[in-house]
């Protein structure tokens, strides 16, 4: 056990990955990101965040601007509204050869990544009445650091050199992996003014004329193997990301609302969401998040989809049908898996493909397998699309038998995980630390470990596939999945069920010991309706009891817990996606009250949080007044099921159903909070088709609609 706890923190990410004192700005695309101060700089600070990725590999880790070689004044820097490039206003030091006093020269910089490359432009602009002269220098430099060791893990092997190469017009760094792949980045110049590159250093000549404007531009491409970019200017690349910036407006339906600071909630999380949406050959693909988890996730991608279903079809089905193209159909211990499995994580870094890490193709997950599954069958509810459901319908036979031979080790009817990879994850439910599956006295859980949440997925599963079967004519499996469903469901409440904590207990361990600690993963056990109704209303008054919520959300793990430690990542923090499938279960039993409160505390925490950009998660700590909640230093943001929370939310108060196959839009006993009075939904999708409408509260409380435009075939029920 000490050696699987001392594997286990190696993938632990420390907390000294970033400088927590200061503020780092992200810019994402696909594969590539970068992580750089407010003045839009990348220090070398060892192995700190800062810097430049693609593809899981640090290309750059040194990008700084100097004037005189002195550090500028930093005015102010922002993400635009986009979510595509950063923006930093400098200004400069005394000037003492020109005599010219700090604050008179305004330097601009714009910065923006594409898949594969960075761009900047720079402006320099002079308000002093007279002519100036000055050098403005970038010095570059990379490291080619798998985000791995970034995180903080100690590699157990001599790595290559780095190896600048000089060229006349460009810059060019490149490094041989141990993995045999060559990696590199180059970087082109375009500038109004003379300058000179030396040892990966650019110096400009700055001669400045009073409201004379000069423009530097450059891109830097990283590079893979023997792959070639072609050079486009910074202006070409900037109306591409216009372009597709525009092109991505249609991708959700549009949600407006009569407060502003929710819109603003609403609008960031869409365009972060769409930041992380890669092209894939099967669709787009939500990675999980920046900077540690830019890469495809099967867990992550299903609930982000989930997530954004109602108001976004198409990303599900771009996430179906990856998966059932990275779906196991080879018993791999070292891989964790297993045929019929789902993929718990892809990577392509150096350490990946080497195999000093195990996540190239990894399967240690032991829900994604049922959530997958359970996401076929919503898509199908939501789109009617029978198609996709008969191109993956082998992919979901495979996922029901990976259910029942390889997920049920003991045979007693629960899904359990034990892993096998010698080096691969102990837990594999999405509380996936080493010490976050523990019994009341602190003891860890010995393996095969059944999670309460898994089971419900498991059910969810077998009731979404057992309808899609009668869909498809296979009557007999359907009945059988049915039944198969509803012996699950008796069996869980019977044997999950605790009495005297009043919930779900956590987990089953080996010896079918419950581990009867208070957490939130019983909240997931609502949305799929396994719950009986009676323990589900209890649940709901445990989950929002002040030991469980915080006035941020419900916390991962109860503050009675012997293990409870609010600043953990699992045991005792909060996490936003946990927070929108637990209101989501909520609303499924009419518990609307308790929705109301969750959301009503991500939103308020979403107020204190820069940019509104709700994080992957923050601590437990009980709310304070004027105060916001405390960040956990090394969370992702932006992240997908993260950004994601507040449609899941939204949909929760308006219980919206959408039912492709009825054609019918249904809103059941809306609740909507005191700061929402209206709520303008536009351009839901309907097959080929759109919705329009208008959800208002009248000063009594009561909820209208205002149906602008409808398909004539479809009916809005609202109860």
């Amino acid at each position: 056990m000490k050696e699987e706890i001392a594997q286990e923190e190696e993938y632990h990410i420390s907390s000294d990955a970033v400088n927590s004192d200061e503020v780092n700005m992200v810019l994402n695309y696909s594969n590539t990101f970068a992580v750089f101060d407010r003045s839009g700089n990348i220090h070398p600070h060892g192995k700190m965040v800062q810097g430049i990725y693609h593809q899981g590999t640090r290309f750059i880790n040194t990008l700084i601007l100097h004037v005189n070689g002195e550090k500028p004044l930093l005015l102010s820097g922002s993400i635009k509204e986009g979510n595509a490039i950063y923006s930093a206003d400098l200004t400069n030091p005394i000037l003492k050869k020109c005599n010219i006093p700090e604050n008179s020269v305004h330097i601009e910089r714009h910065q923006f990544v594409r898949e594969g490359a960075f761009y900047e432009e720079i402006k320099v602009l002079q308000y002093e009445p007279k002519s100036c002269s000055f050098d403005l220098s970038l010095d570059f430099d990379g490291d080619f650091r798998d985000i791995f060791e970034i995180r903080g893990m100690k590699r157990k092997v001599e790595t290559n050199n780095v190896y600048p190469v000089y060229h006349h017009e460009y810059f060019e760094t490149t490094y041989l992996g141990l993995d045999g792949v060559e990696r590199s980045f180059e970087v082109y110049f375009q500038s109004d003014v003379e300058y000179t590159l030396e040892r990966n250093q650019a110096v400009f000549f700055i001669n400045l004329t009073p409201k004379k404007v000069i423009t530097i531009q450059y891109c830097i491409h990283f590079l893979t193997g023997k792959e070639k970019k072609e050079t486009i200017s910074y202006a070409e690349a900037s109306e591409l990301n216009k372009f597709e910036l525009n092109q991505s407006k249609t991708l959700f339906a549009d949600i407006k609302t009569s407060n502003a600071q929710f819109n603003h909630w609403l609008y960031r999380s869409e365009k972060d969401f769409i930041s992380l949406l890669s092209q894939t050959d099967h669709g787009k693909y939500p990675y999980a998040g920046v900077p540690w988890y830019n890469t495809p996730f099967g867990r992550d991608g299903i609930i982000a989809a989930m997530e954004t279903l109602w108001i976004n079809p198409e990303i599900t089905k771009g996430v179906l049908l990856f998966l059932a193209a990275n779906q196991a159909n080879d018993l791999i211990p070292e891989k964790d898996a297993e045929p019929g499995k789902i993929l718990h994580e892809a990577r392509n870094g150096e350490m990946a493909n080497t195999g000093e890490i195990p996540f190239k193709q990894y399967y240690g997950t032991i829900d994604a397998t049922p959530l997958f599954i359970m996401l076929a069958g919503m898509y199908y509810d939501r789109t009617a699309d029978l198609n996709l459901i008969k191109q993956i319908w082998l992919n979901i036979i495979a996922a029901i038998d990976w259910i029942d031979n390889y997920g049920d080790i003991d045979g007693d009817g629960f899904v359990e995980y034990i892993h096998k990879s010698k080096n691969g994850l102990t837990n594999q439910g999405w509380k996936d630390s080493f010490d976050s599956i523990m019994h009341e006295n602190n003891q860890l859980a010995e393996p095969p470990i059944a999670l309460c949440e898994v089971q419900s997925y498991v059910y969810g599963a077998k009731k979404h596939a057992a309808k899609l079967a009668l869909e498809l004519g296979e009557q007999h499996l359907s009945s059988k999945l049915f039944n198969e469903a509803a012996v699950l469901k008796k069996n869980f409440n019977a044997h999950f069920w605790d009495e005297e904590l009043s919930t779900f207990v956590l987990a089953l361990d080996g010896q079918k010991r419950p581990c009867r600690v208070k957490s939130s993963n019983a909240g997931h056990c609502l949305f799929t309706g396994i719950a009986d109704k009676d323990k589900a209303i209890i649940l709901a008054d445990t989950l929002l009891h002040s030991d469980m919520f915080s006035g941020w959300g419900v916390r991962t793990l109860s503050s009675l817990a012997g293990r409870y430690n609010p600043m953990s990542y699992h045991n005792g923090s909060i996490w936003p996606h946990d927070n929108a499938l637990i209101a989501y279960g909520l609303s499924k039993y009419g518990l609307q009250k308790h929705v109301l409160r969750i959301m009503e505390s991500i939103f308020d925490a979403s107020l204190f949080i820069e940019l509104q950009r709700v994080p992957e998660l923050y601590c437990g700590f009980d709310k304070r007044q004027g105060i916001g909640p405390t960040a956990y230093p090394v969370a992702c943001s932006p992240q997908a099921w993260a950004v994601g929370a507040v449609f899941m939310l939204l949909q929760s108060c308006l219980r919206i159903d959408i039912n492709a196959i009825n054609k019918t839009i249904t809103f059941d006993r809306i609740i909507l909070p005191d700061y929402l009075n209206e709520i303008y939904l536009t351009d839901l999708k309907l097959g080929n088709q759109k919705c329009t409408l208008i959800i208002n509260r009248s000063k009594y409380g009561n909820v209208g609609f205002n149906i602008l435009h409808k398909p004539d075939d479809w009916e809005i029920v609202i109860n």
